[in-house]
């Protein structure tokens, strides 16, 4: 794993339903986020954040909210990721709302194919954020990002990474999925995307979904990480605008980051929807620095 690490915060929450995910990134900050990764021997350099149009809260038009904002701060995601990744930096994006994803994973999808590498997209959410502007029923971009990343959407941001779709559906696996709205999942079902929800990991465990996700990937893929932390159980992380309940536990999020990180194909990840306005002392943010320590290495044991 690259151990040259770019933290780069983008403080919107133009794609969401609530305020107060644009203070996610010094949350982390606050948290600890540099110290703790430095602790893990690694080179951290925090960009700071990312400057973009102010969230102008109207109603959605043609079934988007805010579209020309949300596409001015994806631009500025995809450039700011592109640049680390040239850079042979590996960079988290400290989010903001989920609708940042297009840019971000439009950067990796670039880059990898300047490269000539595979990618393989985790989504880890409560939400398979699938949604296009017929579909919706908000208008919130942030429910619409890896339907745009599969070239289902507006023209701006599914021609981001220089290629229409930015992503096959077939590098994407979703965990943790537990809320889909009715046209959204017929949609899922049609593009073949391949979603492990809470059900099949109440049947088969975290440690068969992770093995099933992570399986094939080789030393010429990278492995992208998009956390969103509505993933977690709202016992586990209150400080998020979309809770759903029965998400993974504390340890079987765990696991899942220790698995990730056993595969070494980490390459760059995003750490979105954090919203410390909705937080109980900064607890949510805390548990999520925990878990990014475990996708650095960080593990109960020492372990070979």
């Amino acid at each position: 794993m690259n151990r040259n690490i770019s933290l780069i915060g983008a403080p919107t929450d133009v794609g969401a339903g609530a305020r107060g995910a644009s203070m996610g990134p010094e949350a982390l900050r606050v948290a600890g986020i540099v110290g703790t990764l430095q602790g893990h021997g690694l080179d951290v350099v925090d960009r700071g954040n990312l400057v973009g149009p102010s969230n102008p809260w109207l109603p959605p038009v043609e079934g988007y909210r805010h579209l020309d904002e949300v596409v001015a701060w994806n631009r500025a995601v995809h450039d700011a990721m592109l640049a680390e990744l040239r850079g042979k930096r590996l960079p988290i994006l400290l989010g903001g709302d989920h609708c940042l994803g297009i840019g971000s994973i439009s950067a990796v999808a670039r880059h990898c194919r300047e490269t000539g590498k595979k990618l393989r997209v985790l989504w880890l959410d409560a939400h398979a954020d699938f949604n296009t502007n017929q579909l919706t029923p908000s208008g919130n971009t942030h429910g619409m990002p890896v339907a745009c990343l599969c070239g289902h959407g507006p023209k701006e941001l599914i021609e981001m990474s220089g290629a229409v779709p930015a992503v096959s559906a077939k590098s994407v696996r979703q965990i943790g999925i537990r809320s889909v709205d009715a046209g959204e999942k017929r949609f899922v079902h049609e593009v073949g995307l391949e979603v492990f929800d809470m059900r099949y990991i109440d049947e088969m465990g975290m440690r068969h979904t992770m093995e099933l996700a992570l399986a094939t990937l080789d030393p010429n893929t990278h492995l992208h990480v998009s956390f969103d932390v509505d993933f977690l159980d709202p016992d586990v992380a209150p400080g998020v605008a979309t809770t759903v309940r029965g998400g993974p536990t504390y340890r079987e999020a765990q696991l899942c980051m220790e698995m990730i990180a056993d595969t070494g194909a980490l390459a760059s990840l995003d750490v979105m929807e954090l919203n410390p306005a909705l937080d109980v002392r900064n607890a949510t943010a805390e548990v999520a620095l925990d878990l990014i320590e475990s996708l650095f290495g960080k593990s109960t044991l020492m372990r070979e």
